[in-house]
């Protein structure tokens, strides 16, 4: 194929190019930018508005200036759990102050309301051949969605200080139909039910997800329902889920079109894969040793893993230089609930020795765990095994955090976004110059 055949001719050159820029040039100033932040991802360039939520290097997410920790304290509590109710996180997220009990069941009430899909969504996942994955499905059930959309509907007619609130109604609408969409897909795929999951308006967020899933006799699958929702809910505006919801939206998508792009962005293997690949890399290890293996052993296994060239899921992060508090989180979830769960104790041993192994060797930048380092465990003990369904619960989770987001930009009026682009060979020529010797 000819096309195939002149970009494999040009590729050494190009790549040659592009490693150049980024490892020899990479501190030039380029109109306030770095030549390595151009071609690195964008990485570190502060370019993006949110008040809904920050990661700081040395403390974790916070939501509305509150630490992960303060969050788990001062929201109001599901009944008959420890954990909060989701209508509280969404009502900080998008009002910024700590609700009330009666504030946050006043969302959970919306929800319960707002929580009837229609048949056509069912129908068309039905229609899908059974090998299709779990997020394929989830994107194309919010698509499809998307004919109720108040937002698109009332577009024609709207003025623009009104589109905030179009938008929270559709977010409203959307983040109430999640649970029951995500629970139909993961009892058809993996059991083959096409029986429809039914909210009930009693319950709360939380609980509803964990009845409708039916995955577990164990008690407290809804409690962590609630914690797996509020700490995958936001992490700025930069990671590729978040930033993609922001950018589609910044063209009036509606938050159903939106949100579909920001699952495709999730479902991708660098960004909402990693919790799976976590649990696997413990299952994997454990297998290997026939079970928990000795400190020592592992201490061994983690140096022969990295001076394969291979890494160690989980550890490490693109802001945090601390544990993840998410991690910690989690961990301390487990611990209370199943302590003897080997794989609990296993993540736990990792926790101790890993971060160890990656100071000596010294080429990561922080050797901290991340969440994704034990959010899979905690769902393989309460049943949930299919591995591809974890990226579903993270856009769940997600959701939360991202429509609020989408509210207050349309209430801000916030523009299209339009970054300005370079070729390469306009880049070489600001490294040219700036290497020259003066005469």
């Amino acid at each position: 194929m000819i096309l195939h055949e002149k970009l494999l001719a040009q590729l050494p050159a190009w790549r040659e190019r592009i490693k150049s820029l980024a490892k020899e040039h990479g501190d030039i100033v380029v109109d306030k930018v770095t030549v390595g932040q151009i071609v690195g991802g964008m990485r570190d360039i502060k370019a993006l508005l949110t008040d809904v939520s920050f990661v700081d290097p040395a403390e974790g997410i916070r939501f509305r200036g509150m630490s992960i920790p303060e969050v788990l304290k001062a929201l109001p509590k599901a009944r008959g759990g420890k954990m909060p109710l989701v209508g509280g996180l969404y009502y900080l997220l998008l009002i910024g102050e700590v609700p009330t009990k009666e504030q946050a069941q006043a969302v959970e009430d919306e929800w319960a309301k707002r929580a009837h899909v229609p048949d056509h969504v069912f129908k068309m996942l039905k229609s899908m051949p059974k090998e299709t994955h779990p997020m394929t499905l989830l994107s194309q059930a919010v698509l499809a969605l998307q004919t109720g959309s108040v937002f698109a509907a009332k577009y024609p007619s709207m003025k623009k200080d009104q589109y905030w609130e179009a938008a929270l109604e559709d977010s409203l609408d959307l983040t109430a139909k999640l649970p029951v969409i995500a629970a139909y897909i993961y009892r058809l795929k993996y059991f083959g039910e096409t029986s429809k999951p039914r909210y009930n308006p009693k319950q709360d967020y939380g609980l509803n997800f964990s009845r409708m899933m039916k995955v577990s006799d164990k008690k407290g699958y809804a409690d962590l329902a609630r914690l797996y929702f509020i700490l995958h809910s936001d992490h700025e505006s930069g990671n590729v889920s978040a930033h993609t919801m922001h950018l589609v939206g910044s063209a009036l998508s509606d938050p159903y079109l939106s949100f579909s792009a920001a699952l495709n962005g999730l479902a991708g293997p660098l960004h909402g894969l990693a919790n799976q690949e976590c649990l696997g890399w413990l299952l994997s290890v454990k297998e290997k040793f026939g079970g928990v293996p000795s400190r020592d052993e592992l201490y061994k296994f983690a140096w022969d893993t990295l001076n394969d060239g291979k890494v160690i899921p989980g550890y490490g992060h693109g802001v945090l230089r601390v544990v993840d508090p998410r991690f910690t989180t989690q961990l301390e979830f487990a611990k209370k609930r199943f302590p003897d769960d080997e794989l609990v104790r296993f993540a736990e041993l990792v926790l101790d020795v890993v971060p160890a192994v990656l100071k000596e060797q010294g080429k990561a930048k922080s050797p901290a765990p991340n969440v994704d380092a034990i959010s899979g465990t905690l769902q393989y003990h309460y049943g949930v095994r299919e591995f591809d369904f974890y990226t579903v619960l993270f856009g769940i989770g997600r959701a939360l955090g991202v429509t609020p987001n989408y509210v207050w930009m349309r209430a801000l009026g916030m523009p299209i976004e339009r970054p300005k682009s370079l070729t390469t060979k306009m880049l070489e020529d600001v490294v040219a110059k700036s290497v020259q010797p003066v005469s």
